[in-house]
């Protein structure tokens, strides 16, 4: 397998192990290649003039389903919680508050 010279991965052993570090440049043409290696669970490092920019990883989904019934017992419900109002009815029917206040007309407002 003969490599471009700007591909060859240089190993970075300084803090997390093993890692492919390649130039910018050169992963902006390899990207679909180097975006499967990730996927597999290799971690590439891409730099830029030769200093880590960024790290390319797999995402991973959540390891454990989320558990239900999180709030259960921590919280009360009112017993009129479901009784309709009549003043809310009115308002979704388009009618007026009755809070007293009058509702300026659009030619009061100008």
């Amino acid at each position: 397998m003969l490599l471009v010279p700007a591909l060859t991965p240089e190993l970075d052993q300084t803090r997390l192990g093993l890692m492919k570090v390649i130039n910018i440049q050169a992963a902006k043409t390899h990207l679909s290649r180097l975006v499967e290696e990730a996927a597999s669970g290799e971690e590439i490092v891409l730099a830029k003039a030769g200093r880590p920019y960024v790290k390319l990883v797999p995402c991973t989904p959540a390891t454990s389903p989320r558990k239900l019934g999180g709030w259960e017992g921590k919280l009360t419900i009112a017993e009129n919680f479901d009784d309709a109002s009549g003043e809310i009815d009115r308002l979704f029917e388009g009618g007026k508050a009755a809070s007293g206040k009058k509702a300026r007309s659009k030619s009061a407002r100008r």
